[in-house]
This record gives C-alpha cells, structure tokens and sequence, in this order.
C-alpha cells in the first residue's frame, strides 16, 4: 500500500520504546516523502524529541477521548502498532485505518514462565517489531537503535569531577522491578574490582542504595543516581568506557549508543528476544551473565518486588570475578 502519514504506537517503557528506533528510521528513510507521527506517554516523550525520523509527537492525554479525537482529525492512511495492549486496540478502532502489528508472543512467554517449556524463535524483538511493517515494503537495514542527544543533555559529564574524564565504567543500579537489579552486595564486589573510575547511575530511589557502595568502595566511586534526567544520564553512558548493567532500559540506550556492555540477567531470560540489539557494523563486546541450571528460571517475563523463592540466587551467584576481569580489559 501507498502510505502518506502513518502513526506509530508505543506507550512505554524506555528500553521497549528505544527498540522501536530501527522500525521509525527504516520508515522514515524506505518511505520518504510519508509523515510520521509517533503516540506514546507523555513521561517517555523525551525519548523521542530528538529524533530526526519523527515529524511529531503525540503524547497520550488524560483524557483519552481527547486524545482520540486529535487523531481522527489526522487522517493516517495506517497505524503501525507496537504496543499492542487494550489501549492500543481501542484506538485501532477508533480510527478504522489499516494496521500493521507484531506477534507479542505472549503465550509462549507464559509457557517458559510457568513450565520452562521454551518455544520461543531464536529472534530479537527489533526483527519481530520490523515484520510488522514488510508489508509497506520497508525492511531492516542493518544499523540498529537510535538515540539522540540535546545540548542540556551534556550537562552531567560537564558536572563530572575532573579526574573521572579520564575514562570511568558505568554501572546501572537501578531497574523498575527489585528482582532484575544487581543486589548491594554484588554491585560493591564488582565495584571493588574494577581498576578504572566507576559512575553509578540510577534513579531518585536508587541514590541511597548507591551511597552506601560509593561510601564503601571510596572516592573511585561517583554516585550519579537521582542527579540527572534520562537524556543526561544516557550522556555519562555514551562518554563511559563500557557499562555493566541489570536487563532494564538504560541497557538498550548503551546498545544504541553501541557501548561495551555487560548485562547481568535475573529474573528475565535473554530468550525473550530484549538482549542488546547492535548494528551490524558494531564492533562493541557484548557479554549476558545469565547463572545457568536454576530450575526456578524465567520466573517472570516482567519482574517482582521480592525473589519468590527467597533465595534471589539468579542475581547472588553471579560470576562477579569473571565479570570485572572483562571489565578490566576496558581501556
């Protein structure tokens, strides 16, 4: 079909809505002379504000009939729904126009969850996102996720203690579930072993957390959490020598970014298809830490506030020397 203006949708999260990057680009450069509007939560349209392959960004009202109505007045020739949740449903059928969509693939999640039957293909979210719009004739091109930067974004390495500029590692602290961030205790064992100056990044709710290592691993230690926003703290990743990071969305942003990383992996499982997703051309390390043989793996596609089986031993026995051994070798 011949497409004029198409609207994509993505409400959240960071990282889901970073790994839609490839589809928004492969359009917008396949399909030249298409509008392209992008609907997602007004807290996430940071994200995308800078993105040079959107012409506007709709974010989600309130007042979802107001919402709906604006979109109506648009006129899209289609809809390209990468969400695909109630709300995302209830707007395809307000609007009545042709939509593309992906598989969620969600009862096949639920079978490796609940009974560690793992049907699930050998394939990325980005590829499965990216057969939604074939029928467009638009495909993958090869050069992975987007993120772009604004200038108030280079505040916080301006803010950086000078000796830190000289090359630091990143370490993620937080995650929006307990049960994919990397335990007290682990992040200060790595902390310790890392040779190089270490940035710690994280949220509001992450900083006490954080001050306890960074008071424990000493002056090597810069506690970031809390301090900056997302576009600025995606700043001190993309000037970090590599990032050691939980399955959360400052880890697809270092992989736009085409960082090292080093994603240690708890209750989620890298055969959910949300690994890092790198362009072809990268030559930047790559290494999941998954702890093998846990019978109690994957225990949620999402995540929990607790380890249900108390034991949280998909994060404790991680292998932390092997890990700042790679991360050693950054430099």
């Amino acid at each position: 079909m011949k497409a004029r203006k198409i609207l994509v949708i993505r409400f959240s999260s960071i990282g889901d809505i970073v790994l839609t990057t490839p589809v928004v680009r492969a359009i917008k450069e396949q399909l030249p002379s298409v509008q392209l509007h992008y609907l997602t939560k007004v807290v996430n349209a940071q994200l995308l504000e800078n993105n040079p392959y959107i012409d506007e960004i709709i974010p989600l009202a309130d007042d979802f009939s107001s919402t709906v109505s604006f979109l109506k007045e648009q006129d899209y020739d289609c809809i390209v729904d990468l969400h695909k949740n109630l709300r995302s449903f209830s707007i395809r059928l307000a609007l009545r126009k042709k939509c593309f969509s992906f598989d969620k693939l969600d009862f096949k999640k639920m079978l490796l969850v609940r009974f560690k039957l793992n049907l699930l293909p050998k394939r990325h979210i980005v590829d499965r996102y990216l057969d939604a719009v074939k029928s467009l004739h638009v495909s993958n091109d090869g050069k992975g996720l987007d993120y772009f930067f604004c200038e108030k974004d280079h505040k916080s390495f301006e803010e950086l203690p000078e000796n830190f500029k000289e090359g630091y590692v990143a370490i993620v602290v937080g995650s929006r579930h307990n049960t994919k961030q990397m335990p007290e205790n682990i992040l200060t064992k790595i902390c310790n072993g890392i040779q190089n100056r270490i940035v710690l990044l994280g949220g509001k709710e992450d900083r006490k957390k954080a001050n306890t290592i960074s008071e424990t691993v000493g002056a090597k230690v810069f506690n970031a959490c809390g301090l900056y926003d997302i576009g600025q703290s995606a700043m001190l990743l993309n000037k970090s020598l590599g990032v050691i990071t939980p399955d959360t969305g400052l880890m697809h942003i270092a992989a736009a970014l085409d960082k090292n990383i080093i994603c240690l992996w708890g209750n989620t499982v890298t055969d959910f298809g949300m690994y890092p997703y790198r362009k072809k051309a990268s030559c930047a390390m790559t290494c999941n830490f998954e702890v093998e043989g846990l019978s109690c793996r994957p225990c949620s596609k999402l995540g929990f506030d607790r380890c249900p089986r108390k034991h949280f031993n998909c994060m404790k026995q991680q292998d932390t020397e092997r890990i700042v051994n790679i991360a050693n070798t950054w430099i």
